[in-house]
């Protein structure tokens, strides 16, 4: 079967329930719309799901000029994009970087579903934060995502990690469904973790190149459509895919200076343009995959 795109998703407000896209706009640094808002604490760092797993059940609807909030808890809540006259410090993980402060409303709002004082924060300026200097290019750009501009998996890997946690002592928690890893491309063609060693790409028309594997953590073992918290699929790949002390699924992509206008959807070819010798730990099915690295 040819290796092509079967899922497209973008996050509108960071650690919150993503939307499924028949097609999506790709900007510097990232999927148009994707992880723009953020929820910070008083310090202004990143709230997340990792730590309140109840924001799993927040789904955002971006509208024109405003993002609308809903949960099962409240009332649902619109909030206007902020025009950027009071910026704030924030930061995600390693990166410091300035921020709109959204209106007290939606701190209200989202401090009712964290249960502590948070505010709501618009990047309204995406030119602001740079990836990881060693792994990206001087004009590379992400927005708030926790690390780079989009992260791709594999219909194919997830099938065999399914088939890992069915034959384990905790069959009970599979199978898991793509949501649980929070990407923004999912492709199907290609064997299980061959995607761990391409190196540049393209879908439709758009290149892209692989930063590194993405490394998995607890926010994963939680179900986006309950919050309940579980062990898999760390467990499972603790077993089988872990290598330089973390556990991996999925990879890492740059848009190659995409021009204004170029989008990707459902169904788009993919080919890999540039591929990595195998060298790394061996997978479940024999062959070797790369470290992530």
């Amino acid at each position: 079967m040819p290796l092509s795109v079967n899922g497209i998703y973008r996050y509108p407000l960071k650690s919150c329930r993503g939307e499924r896209r028949e097609a999506a706009a790709v900007e510097p640094w990232g999927l148009a719309g994707d992880r723009r808002w953020m929820i910070v604490d008083a310090d202004g760092d990143a709230v997340t799901a990792r730590k309140y797993p109840q924001l799993l059940l927040v789904t955002p609807y971006l509208n024109s000029d405003s993002i609308t909030l809903s949960t099962p808890a409240a009332e649902d809540l619109t909030v206007p994009v902020p025009r950027g006259d009071e910026l704030v410090p924030v930061s995600v993980w390693d990166s410091e970087l300035p921020a709109a402060l959204a209106c007290d409303a939606a701190a209200d709002w989202l401090s009712q579903v964290v249960g502590e004082p948070v505010r709501l924060v618009y990047l309204d300026d995406p030119t602001r934060r740079r990836p990881d200097p060693s792994r990206s290019r001087e004009g590379d750009r992400v927005s708030f995502a926790d690390a780079y501009p989009l992260l791709l998996t594999s219909q194919a890997s997830l099938v065999t990690l399914n088939e890992l946690i069915a034959g384990g002592p905790r069959a009970a928690e599979g199978p898991l469904p793509m949501t649980r890893f929070r990407p923004n491309v999912v492709v199907a063609g290609a064997p299980a973790w061959a995607e761990d060693t391409w190196r540049l790409l393209r879908i439709g028309d758009v290149v892209f190149r692989v930063t590194k594997g993405c490394d998995r953590c607890v926010l994963t073992t939680i179900d986006p459509a309950t919050a309940a918290k579980g062990k898999e699929p760390i467990t499972t790949l603790a077993k089988y895919r872990r290598w330089d002390g973390k556990v991996w699924f999925g990879i890492n992509l740059i848009p190659d200076s995409p021009r204004p206008g170029d989008t990707i959807k459902i169904g788009d070819p993919v080919e890999i343009l540039e591929q990595a010798a195998p060298n790394g730990p061996r997978h479940p099915s024999g062959a070797r995959v790369l470290s992530g690295g």
